[in-house]
Order: structure tokens, then C-alpha cells, then sequence
């Protein structure tokens, strides 16, 4: 296991094969994936996990496991990641969870640890987390740790314009960038 952050019930760790089949889990599910307004196939799993293997090259961050401490389950996963949000790479908070762990916290724990690792680590002065207006789950984790609606813009994704609120939270130290 290739840790990264540990937090009182969670430990967030790098993704590896073994993790498939709780990765199928969740981008299968519809629920867990009705914001992105379809579920992936298992060559799409495969994809998902590449990628977070190449972000994890490139800039050792991207989603990683969420693993339960008191079960050693996967509950979803959690992380950080750069992105472009309208022309500005910014590092973005991102986090899913299966449905059997919904509405027990683990989300705001993990962004917690991931928002403390990225202003006391990785010395950012802000945290973005674009979100589909329709995903209210998400919206209220974000609202619970503090981020602020800085704008909206359109992501173009599997062949369609999605809107996305653009919540922002800033270090303690200087504000957000509001562009």
C-alpha cells in the first residue's frame, strides 16, 4: 500500500490492479454516476485506473483508494488532481464513494485530509472542485468544507455541454482567486 494520507477512519493510498473490482463497483453503478450521466464499461474501468497510474507519474497525485481503517475495505475514492478550468490549471478536489458508504462522512473526512495535504504539502493557495448543478450530494460536501461558489462554465464530456459551479476554497492565508 503506497500511503498518502491518513485520517481518523480513512487512509487515501495510491490505486492499484487489485482495486478494479471496487472501482467497477462504483463507475457502474448509476446512482454513484448520475452526474456524469453514464456508467463505464469495463475497458472503460481499465481506463480510469490508467489514468490515475499515469497522473501519479507525471505529479504524484490524482484519486486515490479510500480505505475504511477499521475494515481495510475500499470505500471509494478520494484525491486531488490538476485540471484546466477555462485555460487556468488548478488543482482540483475529487472524490467518490460506493453507495453503501454514503451519508456517513467519509466524504468530508477525505476532502479534509486531501484540502490539509494540499495547503500544508503541496503549498497551493486555493482548491477548486467544479460540480454539476444537479449534484446536490456533492455540493453540500463542498459547502460543508468550506468551498465558495466562484462561477459556472461548460465542460464539454462524452459528447455533450455539461454546466458545472466552479467552488473554490482558499488557504488561510490568501483568498481565491475569483476570475
Amino acid at each position: 500500500m503506497d500511503l498518502i494520507i491518513t485520517s481518523e477512519r480513512l487512509i487515501l493510498c495510491k490505486l492499484t490492479q487489485d482495486n478494479f473490482a471496487d472501482l467497477r463497483e462504483m463507475l457502474q453503478d448509476s446512482d454513484v454516476m448520475y452526474a456524469w450521466e453514464h456508467t463505464f464499461s469495463d475497458t472503460q474501468v481499465q481506463e480510469w485506473l490508467e489514468r490515475q497510474f499515469e497522473r501519479y507519474k507525471k505529479t504524484s497525485i490524482g484519486f486515490w483508494a479510500a480505505i475504511e481503517k477499521e475494515t481495510g475495505k475500499m470505500v471509494g475514492q478520494i484525491g486531488l488532481a490538476w485540471t484546466d478550468i477555462e485555460g487556468e490549471r488548478v488543482l482540483e478536489l475529487e472524490y467518490m464513494l460506493k453507495k453503501a458508504h454514503w451519508h456517513k462522512g467519509f466524504a468530508v473526512e477525505g476532502g479534509r485530509a486531501c484540502l490539509n495535504y494540499a495547503f500544508d504539502e503541496m503549498g497551493v493557495d486555493s482548491v477548486y472542485a467544479p460540480i454539476r448543478p444537479e449534484n446536490q450530494r456533492s455540493i453540500k460536501v463542498a459547502e460543508t468544507l468550506g468551498f465558495e461558489v466562484c462561477g459556472e462554465y461548460v465542460k464539454h464530456y462524452n459528447g455533450k455541454d455539461m454546466r458545472h459551479l466552479i467552488y473554490v476554497i482558499a488557504s488561510k492565508s490568501k483568498p481565491p482567486h475569483t476570475g
